[in-house]
């Protein structure tokens, strides 16, 4: 699990790499708490940003972007919830919920809006 673990966290580093160069203010990374974790969060002009990244070495036990199901999503929507209230930021405040899928190949695919806010 250590070595499933070391590796995520070098491609969580590699997506946030990305993301800076896109622009994206990095405000956190693996935000946990007790309904999930985020590996990601960032600002993206006026938007809040929560960010999943998935890798595959590759796509026998499916892709990167199959991993990130409608339960993983609902944990993520919790979380980011936790983030907003633990910081003070209104119901109102602006959020997108993106993922970063990875291959073996170093590819990234950035999914901006890959799935809406669920409960």
């Amino acid at each position: 699990m250590e070595n499933k673990r070391k590796i995520g966290t070098e491609y969580e580093k590699k997506a946030a790499e990305y993301l800076r160069q896109q622009g994206f203010l990095i405000l956190e990374q693996n935000f946990y708490s007790r309904f999930g974790e985020i590996d990601i969060i960032a600002k993206d002009g006026r938007y809040f940003v929560f960010i999943e990244v998935k890798y595959r070495r590759d796509n026998s036990c499916g892709t990167p972007l199959e991993a990130v199901h409608a339960k993983k999503q609902k944990r993520i929507c919790r979380t980011a919830s936790y983030f907003c209230l633990k910081h003070g930021y209104p119901d109102t405040t602006p959020c997108r919920f993106d993922v970063i899928a990875m291959t073996g190949k170093d590819e990234i695919v950035h999914i901006k809006n890959a799935f809406t806010y669920t409960v």
